[in-house]
C-alpha cells in the first residue's frame, strides 16, 4: 500500500492521482494558457510552424504559415519549442539543428550538428487483462442508453457523478522480480471490461488491469521525411526490438494473474477473459503480445537533456539547445529516459523549470529526501 505514488514511496498499490478540478479534466491549456491569454499576457497564432529562424547560431524568431501564407514572428528574447517530442525533433532538424549528414541528404544547412535530434525515442507499452465479474457491482450496469444519459445529466448539471472522473482510480507500482530495487511495473484499474474503441467486452460485467514495463530498452527515432515542414516526419519507435521487453511483459502477466488470484477476489471472479486461461506459456504470451500490446501516449526522449560535452545530448539542464543561442526545449523531448509512470506532470514541470530559468528565478534548494526502497528488493520481488 501507499498514499501517494508520487512521495517517497512508490512501489505499492493505492488511489490515482488525476487533473481533474471541479469535475473537469484539468488540462494544461486550462491551468496555464486561458489564464494567460485573459490577462493579455498571450497572443495565440494558429498556423504550421515551418522552422525556427536562424542569424548564424541565434533564433530570432519562428517560421509560420498562416491560412496559406508565411510570415515570420520574430521573438523579442528567446524562442522556446514546445511542440511534442514528435514534432520537436522535426521543427529542430528542419531550422539545421540535428544529424548533419541527415540534414545534408535533404539539402538543409547544417547550423549545429546535434545527432541526438530525433534519437532516443522511447513510449510505454501496455496492455490490458480483462476478467468477468461473478457479481453485478461494475460500471457495466451503466452501460446502456438510460444509464449512459442519467450519468452524463448529472455531470453536465452538477459536475459530479461517474461523469466527473475517467474511472482509473487505483493504480500500482511494483517491482517484477528480485534484484529490481525501484518498480518497474505500472498499474491501472478499471472497473468495467472494455476495449480502447468503446466496445464492452461480450461477457458483461466485468473488470480490467492495464500493465506495461516501464522502463523499455527499446530505442526509435525521429527523422525528416523530406525538407518540406508540411509533411509529417518519419516516426519509428522500434516497440519490443529489445529481448527483455518480451521477458518484461510476460511478467506483467503473470504477476496480474497472482494479483486476481488472491483470495480477495474469489467472491467477485468469475473467469478471465483476456488473453484467456488457455494462454500459459512464454511462445502463446508473445503471440497474445503481438496482437494486443498498444502505446500508452508516452513519446519522450527527442532531444534529450545532458552535458554539453554529450554527443547525443540536445539541450542543458537549463533547457537550452547546446550550440545554439536564444533557443530551449520545454516539452517531453528533452527527458533523457522516459518516466516512471505517466508524463503528464513530469512535462508540466519541464514547463515550469524552463519558465524560471528564463525568468532567471533562483531553483528551489536541492532536497535530503530519500525515496522508500523495499529493504528486501536483492532477494525478493515483494
Amino acid at each position: 500500500m501507499t498514499t501517494d505514488y508520487n512521495g517517497q514511496q512508490q512501489e505499492g498499490f493505492g488511489p490515482m492521482e488525476a487533473t481533474i478540478w471541479k469535475g473537469r479534466r484539468w488540462s494544461a491549456a486550462n491551468a496555464y494558457l486561458r489564464p494567460a491569454m485573459a490577462g493579455g499576457n498571450v497572443q495565440i497564432v494558429q498556423g504550421l510552424a515551418r522552422r525556427v529562424v536562424m542569424e548564424g547560431t541565434s533564433a530570432v524568431g519562428v517560421e509560420v504559415a498562416v491560412r496559406g501564407q508565411e510570415q515570420v514572428i520574430r521573438a523579442g528574447r528567446e524562442v522556446v519549442l514546445a511542440a511534442s517530442s514528435l514534432n520537436t525533433p522535426k521543427l529542430l532538424m528542419l531550422s539545421g539543428i540535428g544529424p548533419a549528414q541527415h540534414l545534408q541528404d535533404h539539402g538543409l544547412p547544417v547550423v549545429a550538428d546535434r545527432p541526438g535530434v530525433g534519437a532516443n525515442l522511447q513510449d510505454h507499452l501496455e496492455i490490458y487483462m480483462q476478467f468477468a465479474a461473478s457479481q453485478p457491482i461494475t460500471l457495466y450496469k451503466y452501460w446502456n442508453l438510460w444509464g449512459k444519459a442519467r450519468v452524463g445529466a448529472q455531470w453536465l448539471l452538477t459536475r459530479t457523478g461517474l461523469g466527473a472522473s475517467n474511472q482509473f482510480e487505483a493504480c500500482g507500482f511494483i517491482r517484477s522480480k528480485p534484484g529490481v530495487d525501484y518498480p518497474d511495473i505500472q498499474y491501472h484499474f478499471l472497473p468495467i471490461a472494455v476495449r480502447y474503441d468503446g466496445k464492452a467486452a461480450a461477457e458483461g460485467h466485468g473488470f480490467q488491469a492495464h500493465v506495461g514495463p516501464m522502463r523499455s530498452k527499446s530505442r526509435g527515432s525521429v527523422t525528416l521525411r523530406s525538407a518540406d515542414p508540411a509533411d509529417p516526419p518519419v516516426i519509428r519507435f522500434n516497440y519490443m526490438s529489445h529481448p527483455e521487453d518480451w521477458e518484461d511483459f510476460r511478467a506483467c502477466i503473470r504477476l496480474t494473474r497472482e494479483v486476481f488470484g488472491q483470495e480477495a477476489f474469489k467472491p467477485y471472479l468469475k473467469s478471465e477473459i483476456q488473453p484467456g486461461a488457455g494462454v500459459e506459456s512464454d511462445a502463446e504470451m508473445d503471440d497474445f503480445l503481438r496482437e494486443h500490446v498498444e502505446s500508452a501516449y508516452h513519446p519522450c526522449g527527442t532531444a534529450r537533456m545532458g552535458r554539453a560535452s554529450d554527443p547525443m545530448a540536445v539541450v542543458d539542464p537549463d533547457c537550452r539547445v547546446i550550440g545554439v543561442e536564444g533557443l530551449r526545449v520545454a516539452d517531453s523531448s528533452v527527458f533523457p529516459q522516459v518516466t516512471n509512470g505517466n508524463l503528464n506532470a513530469p512535462s508540466i514541470m519541464v514547463g515550469e523549470k524552463a519558465a524560471d530559468h528564463i525568468l532567471g528565478r533562483t531553483p528551489l534548494p536541492a532536497s535530503n529526501l530519500e525515496p522508500w526502497v523495499n529493504p528486501n528488493w536483492r532477494m525478493a520481488q515483494r
